[in-house]
């Protein structure tokens, strides 16, 4: 069976450099998921272009808002690294009684 898998792991950082870094992981990590035959989604890539629209205290809430709304949604997730946004979606996840992978291997072939 086909899953909509998220992908979550560290995305804020001291530089640019290294938040690029971050989100290349996950989005290496996320075609690993869909060669494995599943949808992989990253909420921090959904959240990106509102992100850089907004100004204030929205913008420091709309990642983590749209991360959470999209985790919300998905079958399970798959956790590369812990951050304190990683770690509140995979809490959400795991209180949904869904399934968090923690490496890759453990995703079954669709």
């Amino acid at each position: 069976m086909k899953l909509l898998i998220a992908v979550a792991g560290p995305y804020s950082a001291e530089t640019e450099i290294r938040k690029k870094m971050n989100l290349d992981a996950m989005n290496e990590a996320a075609a690993r998921v869909y060669e494995k035959g599943h949808i992989p989604v990253i909420g921090v890539n959904a959240a990106l272009s509102v992100y850089e629209k907004l100004s204030g205290e929205k913008k420091s809430k709309a990642i983590m808002d749209i991360s959470l709304a999209l985790v919300d949604k998905c079958d399970a997730l798959l956790l590369i690294g812990e951050s304190p946004g990683a770690n509140r979606e995979r809490d959400l996840i795991l209180s949904s009684g869904k399934k968090v992978y923690y490496d890759i291997s453990e995703i079954p072939e669709e």
